[in-house]
């Protein structure tokens, strides 16, 4: 079977052609003009993941929600349970950048983390 594709490894954007065995194992990969496009393309098809971006409810900011994202990519099978987990979550402030929102959110080994400062409501 093969897949087709657009790399978002780099700002390039090739179109991927991705050949797939019986087992969806990949076993060539075409039209990358980088290394970065098969390492894509493997990745994608074997084990798709995806950089989380969001908001968490904050009590007694100067603000109502804070952004956070999630340290590192996460399956992409997690993602709606992900937010399920963070949409419950309210915070206290205040809240540093950097600081961890969710622990190991799912047992991932991924925290989700504030991307901006929340004083406290005067």
């Amino acid at each position: 079977m093969i897949k087709e594709m657009i790399c978002v490894a780099c700002p390039l954007g090739c179109q991927l052609k991705v050949t797939l065995d019986e087992n969806d194992a990949v076993t060539n990969v075409t039209g990358n003009t980088c290394k970065r496009g098969v390492e894509y393309a493997h990745t994608e098809c074997t084990n798709p993941t995806r950089s989380l971006t969001t908001t968490v409810k904050v009590e007694g900011g100067r603000l109502p929600v804070i952004p956070v994202k999630s340290s590192a990519a996460l399956p992409k099978g997690l993602l709606f349970e992900s937010m399920s987990v963070i949409n419950d979550t309210c915070i206290k402030a205040p809240v540093k950048i950097g600081d961890v929102v969710v622990k190991n959110i799912l047992n991932s080994g991924i925290d989700i983390l504030a991307t901006a400062p929340i004083d406290v409501c005067n």
